[in-house]
């Protein structure tokens, strides 16, 4: 007879316990692995349909040990730390707005595999309104064994005095020294938002963000800094309808929560003793300190997140085509361009979210424009 493994103990005990007669030999085990008959592992098979045996429990872990630790982000403004690979030509490879709100549009279906596919379709959108960025400086990195090393910078000549609440400016500064881009192994970018020019949030101090130049070679990328350094940069210098974007923000804050909001643990038994919003166990008896695994109240929300692969739909120029009767909760109207994304972002309203070149987009649905048949402007008041 031919010799099946079983790797489980409840296995062997159902072969000792039952009464049923075998006319093969009882089974050997070898280490961690029992040996069984083709007429033993039946026997096996049949109890375990009949119920005699215990499941066996999967029981995964609750939270990502990728947010740990899960606490309030420094600041509101994004760090982006990895870009894309660049195109053929030079370009900006990331761009920040404020969210203003969502709202649903009609739109044919542009997904190929779709079930939907090029149907008209009800989608969730969310509107992010894109002022005009500014580029502060030129910054050149190399690349050595601690890693990117800064060689040097150059700065605009004029800048706005609204970026003094944020950084102290540079004061009489000597001539442009483009040699020190020579041996650069990669150039970047300082660029600062106008708060001033959205009526959506009250901030005066511009967001200031470093974004890398993609595409093209070293000395290609110098010469489109150098045409863009002190002036104003427009979302459709750097997007393009159809393009695919990955948001960065930081989520909305929750504040102080239990394990059970938290980190969605199950409710204790109804005849707990005490308490039943709470962990069944704070973990082993050694190591003799509870372990970051075991889920603990805290901080919920406010930690920067990013999500990856975010459809461009539209890009706009005129904001109130796409405001809401009555302007967007807690926003208002929009008045400079925007753009239009399918789904969900991170982040309220009003927060700063960032965009990139999508850095996990390999392959997938490429189109220049979709094809949207209505976008939704009814009153989102009281909604």
């Amino acid at each position: 007879m031919p010799y099946i493994p079983v790797f489980t103990r409840h296995d062997r005990a159902i072969l000792q316990e039952s009464r049923e007669e075998t006319t093969s030999p009882i089974f050997g085990c070898f280490g961690n692995v029992t040996v069984l008959t083709q007429q033993q592992y039946n026997l096996v098979q049949t109890n375990k349909n009949r119920g005699y045996i215990m499941p066996n429990i999967h029981h995964p872990k609750r939270g990502s040990h990728g947010y740990w630790p899960r606490k309030r982000a420094k600041t509101e403004t994004p760090h982006i730390k990895s870009w894309a690979e660049g195109n053929d030509k030079p370009k900006i490879q990331g761009f920040f707005g404020y969210k203003a709100g969502m709202t649903h549009a009609f739109i044919v279906d542009y997904r190929p595999t779709s079930t939907t596919s090029g149907r008209e379709v009800k989608m969730a959108v969310t509107v992010v309104e894109t002022p005009p960025m500014k580029v502060a400086a030129v910054r050149a990195y190399q690349r050595t064994a601690y890693g990117l090393q800064c060689t040097g910078e150059i700065w605009a000549e004029k800048i706005d005095s609204e970026l003094a609440r944020r950084i102290p400016l540079v004061k009489n500064q000597k001539e442009k020294n483009w040699d020190l881009t020579k041996d650069a192994d990669e150039i970047r970018v300082i660029l600062y938002t106008q708060p001033k020019l959205v009526t959506g949030t009250t901030k005066k101090a511009p967001e200031i963000s470093e974004v890398k130049i993609g595409g093209g070679t070293i000395e290609e990328q110098i010469k489109y800094v150098k045409e863009i350094l002190g002036k104003d940069l427009k979302i459709n210098d750097v997007v393009k309808e159809g393009d695919m974007l990955d948001t960065i923000a930081v989520t909305k804050g929750k504040g102080w929560q239990g394990t059970i909001k938290r980190h969605h643990v199950k409710l204790l038994l109804h005849k707990n003793s005490k308490h039943r919003r709470m962990i069944g166990t704070a973990g082993s008896w050694h190591p003799s300190w509870v372990q970051a695994t075991v889920p603990q109240a805290g901080q919920m929300g406010y930690h920067q997140r990013t999500e990856y692969n975010k459809r461009v739909l539209k890009v706009g120029e005129n904001g109130e085509e796409i405001t809401p009767a009555g302007g967007f909760p807690n926003y208002g109207v929009i008045r400079n361009s925007y753009i239009l994304l399918h789904g969900s972002i991170p982040g309220p309203v009003k927060r700063l979210i960032g965009m990139r070149d999508a850095v996990r987009y390999q392959r997938g649905v490429k189109f220049q424009k979709a094809e949207i048949t209505y976008v939704s402007t009814t009153s989102k008041q009281g909604a």
